[in-house]
């Protein structure tokens, strides 16, 4: 939780035998086998794949599930500063992820 803490209010909870990671109420993180993930997107899976991130997957090893979670690089587990912009990244692709709600309308017509 410290090396996320510098995006926001983080907060934690258990879910599918590992840890969910919320930075201001975004679900942004995730640490199964302790190896912590950040989440991506579009616009920020280039820059986990440039510093050699390695995707979050699991399932049957034959047909495997790979979610938008990568690892960051292994020098930014040694701080929170140096955890920052992978955390924001994280913190970016959450954003852009939200889709807005529908409204409902009720309909009138006879």
């Amino acid at each position: 939780m410290e090396l996320l803490a510098s995006a926001g209010a983080v907060r934690c909870r258990r879910m599918f035998g590992g840890w969910g990671f919320y930075v201001d109420e975004l679900f942004v993180a995730l640490l199964a086998e302790d190896q912590l993930y950040l989440k991506v997107g579009e616009q920020t899976r280039a820059q986990f794949l440039a510093a050699q991130g390695k995707p979050f997957v699991y399932g049957d090893p034959q047909q495997p599930v790979a979610l938008g979670y990568y690892t960051p690089p292994a020098d930014a587990l040694d701080s929170p500063a140096l955890m920052r912009p992978w955390v924001l990244l994280a913190v970016q692709a959450a954003l852009a992820a939200r889709t807005p709600k529908s409204r409902k309308t009720k309909n009138n017509s006879p």
